[in-house]
Formats: C-alpha cells, sequence, structure tokens
C-alpha cells in the first residue's frame, strides 16, 4: 500500500483497533435537507464530540463545515448521486472527481452501486474508473454496494450481501459499506467472502437505541470493522452522546447491556 493511502486510512480508522466509525451526511442531494443535516456544521460538531472517525459528505459542503476548533474527525467526499424524484432513484451518476476531493483536502472518497438496477452496467464502469483514479492518487475509496434492482427479492439476503462486498473488493475498493444481514452468523459469512473491511449501513430509521446498538455489537462480533450510519444517529435527539455509546461497542468491546446502561444513565442526567 502507498505510504499516502495508510495515512489517510488512518485518519478514517482507529489505528489502534483497525475499525470505524462514519457518519454520512451525504442526504441532502438524494431526499433534500431533511431533520438533522439542515445545521449540518452543528451535527459535525456533535458526531465528533461523540468521538465519530469520520463523515460522508459531497463536495460543496466540506466549505460550510470545515472544524479549525476541536477534535479532529477523517472527511469522505462521495462521488456519486441520484435524487428521489428520478424515474430512476436507484441509478447512481457520478458528480465528483479524486481530484475534487484532493483540492477540498478529502481523507477518503466514495461512491454508491446498486447492482441488479437496469443502469448496473453504468454504475459499474464509474466504479472502475473511480477504482483506477484513487488507486493512483493514493486516495482510500469506501464502496457503498446494495442490491435494488427490480428482480432483487431481498437486499439483506446473505448470498446477496456476500455478492455486494466480494465485487467491491474486486473491484479495487478499500472499504465496502453494505446492508446488515440480520443475525452474527449470517454476517460473519460476508466478511469471511471479502479481504477489505466490512462496514454496516445503517438501513430505516430504527424505534430504540436497544436495536441500534445490538445490530452494531452483533456486526462487530461477526468480524465487521464498524459502521456507517447516517439517519439513525443524526437524527437522534442525541447525536453526541449515541456515538460515544457506540464507540464503546466498537472500539472497547463493550457489551449491549453495559451499554445501554450508559445511555440510560446519561439521558437520565442530562
Amino acid at each position: 500500500m502507498f505510504l499516502g493511502k495508510a495515512i489517510r486510512l488512518e485518519r478514517v480508522f482507529n489505528r489502534n483497533t483497525g475499525k470505524t466509525i462514519i457518519v454520512p451526511m451525504d442526504h441532502g442531494v438524494t431526499v433534500g435537507p431533511i431533520y438533522g443535516v439542515v445545521d449540518l456544521k452543528g451535527t459535525v460538531d456533535k458526531v465528533a464530540e461523540g468521538g465519530a472517525n469520520a463523515v460522508i459528505m459531497h463536495k460543496g459542503l466540506p466549505r460550510r463545515t470545515h472544524r479549525g476548533h476541536g477534535t479532529d474527525i477523517g472527511l469522505i467526499v462521495h462521488l456519486s448521486a441520484s435524487t428521489v424524484l428520478s424515474p430512476f432513484p436507484n441509478a447512481k451518476t457520478m458528480v465528483g472527481s479524486v481530484e475534487d476531493a484532493i483540492r477540498i483536502g478529502a481523507d477518503a472518497i466514495s461512491i454508491h452501486v446498486n447492482l441488479g438496477d437496469e443502469k448496473e452496467m453504468e454504475m459499474l464502469e464509474s466504479f472502475g474508473r473511480i477504482s483506477s483514479e484513487a488507486a493512483s492518487w493514493g486516495m482510500p475509496l469506501l464502496a457503498m454496494v446494495y442490491a435494488r434492482g427490480a428482480g432483487i427479492r431481498d437486499e439483506f439476503d446473505v448470498e446477496v450481501v456476500k455478492h455486494s462486498a466480494r465485487l467491491a473488493e474486486e473491484l479495487g475498493a478499500d472499504v465496502v459499506k453494505v446492508p446488515y444481514t440480520g443475525s452474527t452468523e449470517s454476517f460473519a459469512q460476508v466478511v469471511e467472502g471479502c479481504c477489505i473491511p466490512v462496514v454496516i449501513a445503517g438501513g430505516p430509521r430504527m424505534s430504540c437505541h436497544r436495536d441500534i446498538v445490538q445490530m452494531v455489537y452483533d456486526a462487530n462480533q461477526a468480524g465487521g470493522a464498524g459502521l456507517s450510519i447516517g439517519r439513525n444517529v443524526f437524527q437522534d435527539e442525541n447525536p453526541a452522546l449515541l456515538v460515544k455509546a457506540l464507540n464503546g461497542v466498537v472500539h472497547e468491546g463493550k457489551g449491549v447491556d453495559e451499554t445501554m446502561a450508559f445511555l440510560e444513565a446519561s439521558l437520565q442526567g442530562a
């Protein structure tokens, strides 16, 4: 691995645990200024305070959210996009370049691919091209790979998720983000079939903290490399506290009950 890539990855991953807590905040392009990303600078401050390792955002946002104070946090610039207003919402198109990310000062880049979509061919072409360009610059690449085409019956099926993760590795990604498959046993198969770090997506908004903590704990036990969770973190009533609690699970190996006791005591004392 090039030294430059290794140094950048250390800004995104905890160098002692080899794991990461990433909070994506690229939702404004997809669905508009939803709760939690309206005051984006404030939200970045909160998740940084909680100890998140990195955030993900599009190239126009770092100028609004750059932090000249407090705890450092890694920056991952997202290069692909689509909107819910499109007749093809799952078809991601490239809206940025590796050079854009370098000029902004990014520590890594990310792209999103939806396998099974009718535009899969174009998304894979973009993936391959960006992967080659990122490698030449020593820029780490995180690939968000989901299966969301018309013929996909269950995007959380372990065979589908295993395929998604392996594809990311084989096309040159350094990290892959996939859906959690629902159990430690099944997710361990995903990790086993992929030789790059695998982080879990947060999925739909969850109803309680225990569900989030349990999912992160189970993925951690399966050998996962951490998480990349957006709405379930930045739309929480106390993002800093939730991230701090998840740090205990991901980086300190704490259990679900211990983490929930910390969360409940902290919320009662707030």
